[in-house]
């Protein structure tokens, strides 16, 4: 295992709190049930440069009202919100109401929804709110989302809270570098492992933690690397809860005996978290802001994009640590919950990396063979079969096609598998209350999630964005099947703008969803009924991916006043 040396918990020891940055909601906990907000039905943000301070080093950012992350909006479910957005920047800019239900042209992407915020201009988002639950907004704007720009929603119910609590917290999960995210991008079409330092090694080898030479070598046949989990890693990043690093600690107060409400926001560009609190179960109730049948687990994995609302009850009075490691344990972010400020609790060491397997490349049932898949019929040298996706282009952004692509709902998830202890699984959340479209599908649209990883290129069906990719269209109110095909052998966070989806995991009452993280080499289906008209973004939340062509926009018509 690799030790969480000072080195790593020196970085970000001041988190951003060193230039001011930090708003009053993020601060170590002082109490209460609700931290400090911007509510009521007329808010004002500002959007600005400004400069973050991480551990002596600065950096640009993108700060709104001035610090990073943003502030906390608190709304109330049936009220009227008018939002205005001023842009101080040199550039466009934009928020987006991350799952919120809100008009199309309120929904905040350029060149789909609305035009953009324009340097000197204000613009105000208004729009009813429709729902309750946890959830977050961030830019929609180039790569500003990276460098600061995003923050927490929190929105009660109209009426009684049906998740009963005694304190809350929000906790945001961030990843910050001081590489420009443009400069991201260059290093990893220029090598695609650029930032990945815990490669397979001949000591790795010999003490049997790597994989065995026979298996090494037909991985290299393919061009693929099992250790390649995460594009971007703790080599460059900062793992941040509510914009402190690891050192920096931040600290949510409890009393023993309470309910402690933890309300996890996976704001990060690039990084898949697996959380989890030594010492303490997580009775995870709800998932994107939407109630779920409570789950009780030691660990959850959450994708950028993703909100999960989790239970604690502490009964000690002591510290515990609440660890969010990257899921390729090249870093991790850590904060701590005690009855009194300034407690600590051990940190755990990063656990041994996870190695990709068969199964996330596709090849289903054979994942446990290792080498079986290789002599399947059909499969060429380069992995780009398309007896299981005859319609799929093999264009240069294709670098591999699953064979045997599984559903892995139910499956612990990547690097998880033999933990030890109960983890959380998309299978296992469900729904308190019945669908309320009990319709079948009239039909299935399948998606291909398609990549090129060594020239970093990102698409659906293997063409990325623009101006000749044709919408995913739907009628009002029409109720479809979505399937999403991971072809790649890594894991997307697909993002469905202005809808939930029931996710199709076995549950009689499935959970409602506007993210879902499939699988490498794996595929997820989701019942929709496309009632909210308009033009939606459809996307991998992964940021660089979005930005290297995984997007494309979901049209749903009439709308309102047409024919």
């Amino acid at each position: 295992m690799t030790p969480l040396d000072r080195r790593t918990l020196l970085r970000g020891a001041l988190g951003l709190s060193a230039a001011g940055l930090l708003p009053g909601w993020a601060m170590a906990a002082q109490g209460g049930r609700s931290p400090e907000a911007l509510s009521g039905d007329e808010i004002k943000l500002t959007v600005g440069h400004t400069m973050a301070s991480i551990d002596g080093r600065t950096g640009h950012a993108v700060a709104v009202n001035g610090t990073i992350p943003g502030p906390l909006i608190r709304l109330k479910e049936g009220q009227r919100v008018r939002l205005a957005v001023t842009n101080t920047l040199d550039e466009e800019t934009s928020i987006h109401w991350h799952g919120l239900l809100v008009p199309f042209a309120m929904d905040g992407v350029p060149g789909v929804s609305f035009p953009g915020i324009k340097p000197g201009e204000t613009f105000t988002y208004d729009f009813p709110v429709r729902q309750s639950g946890t959830y977050w907004w961030h830019s929609h704007s180039g790569l500003q989302e990276q460098v600061g720009h995003y923050g927490p929603i929190i929105i009660d119910p109209a009426g009684e809270d049906p998740i009963p609590y005694d304190r809350e917290h929000v906790v945001v999960l961030s990843d910050w570098s001081f590489l420009h995210p443009h400069q991201l991008i260059r290093k990893l079409k220029a090598q695609s492992g650029y930032f990945n330092h815990q490669k397979q090694t001949v000591a790795g080898l010999l003490k049997g933690r790597d994989q065995p030479l026979k298996d090494r070598v037909e991985w290299a046949w393919m061009r693929m690397d099992p250790t390649d989990i995460l594009d971007v890693t703790g080599s460059t990043y900062t793992y941040l809860v509510n914009g402190h690093g690891p050192g920096d600690n931040w600290t949510g107060l409890f009393a023993p005996g309470e309910r402690v409400r933890l309300r996890f926001i996976n704001a990060g560009a690039m990084t898949i978290f697996n959380v989890r609190i030594p010492g303490l179960s997580l009775e995870v109730v709800a998932a994107d802001g939407q109630p779920v049948n409570p789950v009780t687990v030691d660990e959850f994995q959450i994708a950028p994009a993703e909100t999960f609302d989790v239970i604690v009850r502490p009964t000690q009075d002591k510290a515990f640590t609440l660890v969010a490691e990257a899921s390729d344990r090249s870093g991790l972010a850590r904060a701590t919950l005690a009855p009194r400020p300034g407690m600590t609790a051990p940190v755990p060491p990063l656990r041994e990396r996870p190695l990709a397997t068969m199964k996330d490349m596709g090849m289903g049932t054979m994942g446990a063979m290792g080498h079986g898949g290789m002599d399947m019929p059909g499969m060429d040298m380069s992995m780009r079969s398309q007896a299981n996706a005859p319609n799929l282009p093999l264009t240069p952004g294709v670098q591999t096609v699953s064979p045997m692509p599984l559903d892995r709902l139910s499956e612990p998830p990547q690097g998880l598998e033999d933990v030890g202890h109960a983890v959380l699984t998309y299978g296992a959340l469900a729904s308190p209350h019945p669908p309320t479209d009990t319709r079948p599908p009239e039909r299935t649209v399948e998606i291909h999630l398609t990549g090129n990883m060594e020239r970093f290129m990102w698409a659906f069906d293997g063409q990325a964005f623009g101006p000749l990719k044709k919408p995913i269209a739907f009628r009002r109110n029409e109720r479809a099947r979505v399937v999403l095909i991971n072809d790649t052998m890594m894991a997307h966070p697909i993002h469905l703008h202005g809808h939930f989806f029931e996710l199709v995991n076995g549950q009689e009452r499935p959970p409602l969803k506007h993210t879902v993280n499939v699988a490498p080499g794996g595929k997820v289906a989701f019942d929709l009924t496309a009632s909210e008209p308009g033009d939606w973004a459809f996307h991998c939340h992964l940021l660089l991916h979005m930005h290297a062509g995984m997007f494309n926009v979901v049209t749903v018509r009439p709308l309102d006043g047409e024919a």
